[in-house]
């Protein structure tokens, strides 16, 4: 590596993968290296290192020249990035990334970690770990302002609802961030964008990430936006009584006079410290919607609400 001159340095896969991409396109062949790992590589490597790419002496001036061509500056005179994978969903959340392979990070899933030979490439688990404990906070601190003279059994229940994996998927779907999502080949060809789990975890990762990159107040700003509408809802009573789907579908079937639900109990997946369930309601023996969350009355209560949607719009 002393022999090669480094021309490019950034901590994201994505845009080390741009670049290089874009030398070999004009003949150059640059050697990816990351500072996680002393190893060269042939491809890029991601996490919260830095990665560099370097040429031999000869083509250094050449591959400057290439990479300033394709450079956007702004009025100001200031260099941006080259290309920013993630534009779309830093507009979506009202939020830009000082650091940007912190949102890089939080949407690198662990089948995409897996099958990066390096070791090099760091998937999104702990900011979930980090993003779940941000949002219970965040959250608790809402319903205790905005709910000053409910009791804590009330509060509780109301807290549950707003940070289980059926809402945090459906907020993470308004942002579309299963399109923004960094899987394995495995996972995408298994439908993993559109996977509640998957979707719920990636919406707590990136709640770590605005909490490590802006401080506690950036990511509160950004719980603000996402959860006062639903607390609001949960004032006018909208929300607490819709909550039991599980009877709601009950009644609506017996009106029909139609054979009731049956819940099963199709797979489960995640660590034992963080299990998801997943739960198929079917009428009549036959499959009517599934559902994941972190424990099986979750899991049944939103496939009962899937349920009842697919019944009331005259899906069934």
């Amino acid at each position: 590596m002393s022999d090669f001159v480094t021309i490019f340095s950034t901590r994201s896969s994505v845009e080390a993968e741009v670049v290089r991409g874009l030398l070999e396109a004009n003949g150059l062949m640059p050697i990816v290296s990351s500072a996680t790992s002393r190893a060269l590589f042939p491809f890029a490597v991601s996490g919260l290192g830095e990665i560099r790419l370097a040429v031999h002496p000869d083509e250094a001036d050449e591959a400057r020249r290439v990479i300033e061509s394709h450079r956007t500056e702004l009025q100001t005179g200031t260099v941006v990035r080259l290309r920013d994978e993630f534009e779309q969903l830093q507009r979506a959340i009202d939020y830009r990334f000082r650091d940007r392979g912190l949102l890089e990070h939080a949407m690198t899933h662990t089948s995409r970690a897996n099958e990066d030979i390096s070791g090099g490439v760091v998937d999104n688990e702990s900011l979930e770990f980090l993003g779940d404990a941000v949002l219970g906070f965040l959250v608790a601190d809402m319903l205790f302002r905005e709910f000053p003279t409910s009791t804590e059994g009330q509060k509780s229940k109301l807290k549950a609802s707003l940070v289980s994996t059926a809402t945090l998927a459906r907020q993470a779907e308004r942002l579309a961030l299963g399109e923004h999502l960094l899987l394995g080949r495995g996972e995408e060809k298994t439908g993993g964008r559109r996977k509640q789990a998957l979707l719920a975890d990636g919406y707590e990762a990136l709640i770590a990430a605005i909490y490590l990159d802006g401080g506690i107040e950036q990511a509160r700003a950004f719980v603000a936006r996402e959860f006062t509408p639903l607390v609001s809802e949960a004032r006018q009573g909208g929300l607490s009584a819709q909550q039991d789907y599980k009877s709601a579908l009950q009644e609506y079937l017996q009106a029909e006079d139609r054979p009731l639900p049956e819940y099963r109990l199709t797979g489960s997946m995640g660590p034992d410290h963080r299990k998801q369930f997943q739960v198929a309601v079917l009428i009549a023996g036959k499959p009517m919607a599934e559902a994941t969350g972190a424990s099986k009355k979750e899991a049944e209560q939103d496939a009962a609400r899937q349920a009842l949607e697919r019944l009331r719009g005259g899906g069934e």
